[in-house]
């Protein structure tokens, strides 16, 4: 079984991996939505919880195709992402929501590995609060949706020549599996026992 010293690269999925997120994310999809039942919104929460790893973008238009049974267009998917993205950026710039486990790992291994992140959070949130929150400095690359996670992963491969035994994803989600799978590149869960005989190994902590 291969161990994180096996690799080179790191690509870094971001919430539930480097920011404890999922329950304000959860909090931007109520907030969002508060004018449609209830009902209908938690069914969204499970189908949000189960694709962690899936953008906003398809988990909005999921919501209105699938469970409401109607149309909508792409500028009305784009409007209700960015109201949730002036949500997350206004609840997430909190030092205390960083999971000291991984964070702690990036910090001092910043000089051994190449490091990127991966996520299927909105790409410009993302930059914002990774600056905000002080933590751009140890990514080479920061990238998020509306690309999805398997494009991501292809194109930083792509752009540094990274050989893909060089290169680990970890991530805490079914769809990091299936971004690093799709590219022929390692996975390493974290901090989602489900994902634990999935991929190359878990990750229980760090240290």
């Amino acid at each position: 079984m291969k161990s994180l010293e096996n690799y080179k690269v790191i690509l870094w999925d971001f919430d539930g991996v480097i920011l404890d997120s999922m329950a304000i994310r959860d909090q931007g999809f109520v907030e969002v939505l508060k004018q449609y039942p209830e009902v209908q919104v938690n069914e969204l929460l499970a189908y949000h919880r189960k694709n962690g790893g899936l953008s906003r973008y398809v988990k909005f238009r999921y919501f209105f195709e699938e469970i409401r049974g109607e149309e909508i267009s792409n500028d009305s998917v784009n409007g209700l992402a960015e109201q949730f993205s002036n949500v997350m950026k206004s609840l997430l710039i909190n030092p205390n929501l960083l999971i000291s486990d991984s964070l702690n790992f990036i910090i001092e291994n910043a000089e051994r590995y190449k490091m990127h992140i991966v996520s299927g959070s909105d790409g410009n949130e993302l930059k914002y609060l990774c600056e905000q929150l002080d933590i751009d400095q140890y990514f080479l690359t920061i990238d998020g949706s509306p690309t999805p996670k398997k494009q991501l992963v292809k194109t930083v491969l792509s752009k540094f020549g990274y050989a893909q035994e060089d290169c680990v994803l970890i991530g805490d989600s079914i769809n990091d599996f299936e971004a690093a799978e799709s590219n022929s590149v390692d996975f390493m869960g974290f901090n989602n026992s489900n994902l634990m005989d999935i991929g190359t190994s878990y990750i229980k902590s760090f240290k």
